[in-house]
């Protein structure tokens, strides 16, 4: 996992910097990263909450003095997914009365993105500038967590959960949002940047499952039908960052 990681952010920076260099103009760089809201539209399955991860990103932007508008490219590395969770509850048992933990089951796609898009800035002052985005996003997923640890894939539960076989690796989707940039120096200054991330591909994708052993020996019949189930992805990140002005000066 970490040599992927590690070439995908080498591609990533590959990229940026051609863009920048075939432009052959000022440009800005820098990274930034915060908490992601993760939530999943799943059909025909049980209901979900948010999950709360993290992601990390570097850009790079174009950085004219004659317009408000950028371009950018911009890779990272995002944990999407949804989560489970119950409430301390006592339940009765024939030994008595039992407590039971509250318990968190994630479920977790870990991807790398890729985004190309556009931003237009507007002045709110002499420091600070508002801005707003838009790009079209490419995700490939590098591992995931799609089952609580205490099931393994020998458990009869198992297929109650997503399996590794229908993930698909390569999503697409958008990255729209806005956000403020506050200049520390000339050449140095803050980000604060809210996004909304749908895809519009999916996550997962499984085919109805028909004649699977009925793990629940209380259910009645011997065999289930797993029904069909799709996932889509659907992230709210909050961003902050520092970003980095690289003037290009032609003198006469």
């Amino acid at each position: 996992m970490k040599r992927k990681v590690t070439r995908a952010f080498i591609l990533i920076i590959w990229c940026c910097l051609s863009t920048a260099t075939l432009q052959a103009q000022s440009y800005a760089f820098g990274f930034k990263g915060g908490p992601t809201i993760g939530t999943q539209r799943w059909d025909n399955s049980f209901q979900r909450d948010p999950l709360f991860r993290y992601h990390g990103i570097l850009f790079i932007e174009s950085a004219s003095e004659d317009t408000r508008f950028a371009l950018f490219a911009q890779g990272g590395y995002h944990i999407k997914g949804s989560a489970i969770r119950t409430f301390p509850q006592v339940i009765q048992t024939p030994a008595g009365l039992q407590s039971l933990p509250g318990l968190t089951i994630p479920f977790e796609f870990r991807n790398i993105s890729v985004t190309l898009g556009g931003k237009q800035r507007y002045d709110l002052g002499s420091f600070t500038q508002l801005y707003y985005l838009l790009g079209i996003r490419g995700d490939y997923t590098l591992s995931t967590r799609l089952s609580p640890d205490f099931v393994d894939d020998n458990d009869p539960y198992r297929l109650i959960y997503p399996i590794e076989p229908f993930v698909n690796k390569f999503n697409y989707g958008v990255t729209l949002g806005g956000g403020f940039e506050f200049p520390f120096s000339e050449y140095i200054g803050g980000i604060l940047e809210f996004t909304v991330n749908p895809d519009f591909s999916r996550q997962y994708n499984q085919p109805r499952i028909e004649n699977v052993r009925n793990p629940n020996p209380f259910g009645g019949s011997n065999t289930i039908t797993i029904p069909e189930r799709q996932i889509f992805n659907l992230t709210f990140e909050v961003t902050l960052g520092l970003r980095f002005l690289h003037k290009i000066i032609y003198v006469d």
